[in-house]
């Protein structure tokens, strides 16, 4: 697996995190299956040791080696109070006792039923009230110990896991779970009754398991280890097809290449389309960049190549220097270059300020600086007096250029109205020439573009005031459309929200990058 790869970390992500879950469950398994066997072994010797001490109360000292249940293969002792091995299974009879429980060998431990204090329980103990010479009292002999202990013994055993004394017999030792009772013969005898439950299948059965999970845990981590790699590697193959789309893209700059769209719906299908979707609008800005600088040189060579010839004339014939067109077209290339930097600053997400403004005030001040109009321009009265936020330059320079459009196109008079309603502010300017056709409605929007009947130099503009207009107009938050006016003509409708409706966002724009500048361009 390389390394630092998303496939191998992948891998090794999946295989430890399986690793970590199949070893807690492998200590839980085995916790609790040690755990279920040492108590059905406890539970076993507890039964056997309560049957014996249940028989015990019905038999006297001597006849304790006949209870049933010291004739069966799991360990059993009775022992009295003085430690003597009263009764046995066959192989501890003869031998001492197999444990010594803390308080199950002493005499004074056997007092159950309150009726047993001091010397005179002896005394009681030899009574023979019925007659029948057997030392019982009638009934009041005490019941089993309802308590038991266990310990933990490691015993000697023969080849058949029995437990044995035997040096001969004996090949090795197992764990034991022994349970003390404690218990009263018939004759009055405290006793403890020892019982083994042997603990070698709980052995047996953990060793097994535990060999079982070490032999499959590795190779079923090996298995996670390689499902997951052979998964991650087909889920990631179209993001390799996809990076080396765009590795060869970025060598060659052709922007018109795509990546390879897988066909499934996952988001690796998703990735390649926003992929491709970056690609058609980055491929669609260069276009656009390419264009505009082509038309920029195309629209700065004409006044600059006129202005040459002009100065060149005037250099080689002083008296027929045309100081009027050599102004004008000075002029001209200043503007051109004015919107040209506009259209740059605008461009590289420049935002108007969000300082307050009233249209109303732009359009009397607009009004009153422009001279030499060739048509006069009536204001519909009253103006709405609501205020904008925004950059005021950038708005009186929208404003200057639909008015300049309006009086170029106009064949008898412009009109301005102001009005407010609906959370926004409108201004239209209205002229009565010809109009747009409806089909070019939104291509003079364009940069660049220019209908057939305004493309001759004596109709001046470069076909950039209306896309600077709308430009500003979307960035303020606006709109701007054009339609058929009442008068016949143009009307193009500026809309932009009121203020009262963005100061929280004009608060907010006044610490963005950019917040603040006057793009007017002017």
């Amino acid at each position: 697996m390389r390394r630092g790869s998303v496939r191998s970390r992948a891998a090794a992500g999946a295989t430890l995190v399986v690793a970590v879950a199949l070893v807690a469950a492998g200590f839980l398994v085995v916790a609790t299956l040690r755990g279920q066997l040492a108590g059905t072994a406890e539970l076993t010797a507890e039964n056997t040791a309560r049957g014996v001490a249940a028989q015990l109360s019905d038999v006297r000292d001597a006849q304790v080696g006949d209870v049933d249940g010291l004739d069966g293969d799991d360990p059993v002792q009775v022992v009295d109070g003085g430690g003597r091995v009263l009764g046995a299974t066959d192989p501890l009879d003869g031998h001492g006792p197999i444990a010594h429980f803390a308080r199950a060998d002493r005499p004074d431990d056997s007092d159950h039923d309150g009726d047993h204090d001091g010397d005179d329980d002896g005394d009681d103990r030899d009574k023979d009230k019925d007659g029948d010479g057997d030392g019982d009292k009638d009934g009041d002999r005490a019941d089993v110990d309802r308590d038991s202990e266990t310990k933990t013994l490691t015993l000697p055993v023969d080849d058949d896991g029995e437990v044995t004394y035997d040096k001969d017999d004996t090949v090795g030792r197992q764990e034991f779970r022994v349970v003390a009772v404690q218990s009263l013969t018939r004759d009055g005898t405290p006793v403890t009754v020892y019982a083994g439950g042997s603990l070698h299948a709980q052995q047996e059965a953990v060793s097994t398991v535990t060999r079982s999970m070490l032999i499959g845990l590795p190779v079923l981590l090996l298995v996670v280890a390689g499902v997951t790699w052979l998964v991650t590697r087909r889920a990631l193959r179209p993001v390799e097809g996809i990076r080396r789309e765009m590795s060869a893209i970025t060598a060659s700059t052709d922007l018109s290449r795509r990546v390879p769209e897988p066909g499934s719906r996952d988001e690796v299908a998703r990735l390649a389309r926003t992929t491709n979707e970056t690609l058609a609008a980055l491929e669609g800005s260069v276009e656009r960049q390419r264009c505009f600088v082509a038309d920029a040189s195309h629209e700065l060579r004409s006044p600059i190549a006129s202005l040459r010839t002009q100065l060149e004339v005037a250099a080689a014939h002083p008296e027929l220097l045309d100081v009027d067109g050599a102004v004008e077209d000075t002029v001209r290339l200043q503007t051109l270059a004015a919107d040209l930097l506009l259209l740059a600053r605008l461009d590289a997400g420049e935002r108007p300020s969000p300082a307050r403004v009233q249209p109303a005030a732009l359009v009397r001040e607009q009004l009153a600086q422009r001279v030499g109009d060739p048509h006069p321009v009536r204001v519909e009265e009253p103006l709405a007096q609501d205020e904008v936020r925004g950059s005021a330059g950038q708005l009186a320079r929208v404003l200057g250029n639909l008015l300049d459009n309006a009086q170029r196109h106009a064949a008898g008079a412009v009109t301005v109205a102001v009005r407010a309603g609906g959370g926004a502010l409108t201004l239209e300017v209205r002229d009565d020439g010809e109009g747009v056709p409806e089909a070019e409605r939104e291509r003079i929007f364009e940069r660049f573009v220019r209908l057939d009947g305004a493309r001759t130099r004596d109709e001046g503009g470069a076909g950039l005031g209306l896309a600077i207009a709308r430009d500003v107009a979307e960035r303020h938050g606006g709109s701007l459309t054009a339609r058929a006016a009442p008068e016949g003509g143009a009307c193009f409708v500026l809309r932009l929200p009121v203020a009262a409706a963005r100061d929280t966002d004009g608060e907010r724009n006044e610490g963005a990058p950019g917040a603040g500048g006057d793009t007017s361009g002017s």
